[in-house]
């Protein structure tokens, strides 16, 4: 009963977690396993699978992955720097959240 995201790198991966009855995957390693593009083809054949990019994903690139139908949000390690984690810098951790809460 604990919510979770199963991982998908390959559109395998994806018909094997559908056949398990999910719906929603984490894509990774998003940039290496094909980027915005592969989940812009993902979208004809698996329509109704809704994913999280993860990855190599940056402030700059993440709009590209969420402007596709099949990605609900992105995630990326641009939003918790290891200075700042390590300095416990959270206003900085705060802004940046809040930055990326604004991305479309």
């Amino acid at each position: 009963d604990l919510p979770y995201l199963p991982g998908a790198a390959t559109a395998s991966d994806l018909i094997l977690g559908l056949e398990h009855g999910h719906d929603t995957f984490k894509f990774f390693p998003a940039v290496q396993a094909g980027g915005a593009a592969m989940l812009a083809a993902w979208h004809g054949p698996f329509a109704d699978v809704r994913l999280c990019p993860t990855g190599g994903i940056s402030v700059e690139t993440a709009p590209q992955y969420l402007a596709l139908p099949n990605v609900k949000v992105c995630g990326g390690s641009w939003l918790t720097p290891a200075d700042a984690v390590a300095a416990k810098d959270w206003a900085r951790i705060t802004r940046l959240a809040q930055e990326a809460g604004k991305l479309r």
